[in-house]
């Protein structure tokens, strides 16, 4: 959850949910600076949130959708506990 709170690496993943790009079309389309992109680009990597698809001189990434599934269904489970919860409120001591 972490990794996708930053803005700018929330705005690379939805654009990655549309199509596979490059790291010149991801500079493109969040204005981010080269340096700046591939650092989070290494993030999203190493959390296993997109991969790597060399070509020629350029490196295309894609998202892992069966990573962001995982993620949704834990939300789905923490928004179930916490409507089973809502009555629940601890006294304080």
């Amino acid at each position: 959850m972490r990794v996708l709170g930053d803005p700018l690496r929330l705005k690379i993943v939805t654009l990655l949910a549309s199509e596979t790009l490059c790291t010149t079309h991801l500079v493109e389309e969040t204005g981010a600076k080269q340096t700046n992109l591939s650092n989070h680009m290494k993030v999203l990597r190493e959390a296993g949130i997109v991969e790597t698809e060399p070509c020629g001189r350029y490196t295309y990434y894609k998202l892992k959708p069966e990573v962001l599934a995982g993620l949704s269904d834990q939300f789905a489970e923490l928004a179930a506990a916490a409507r089973t919860a809502a009555g629940n409120k601890r006294a304080c001591p």
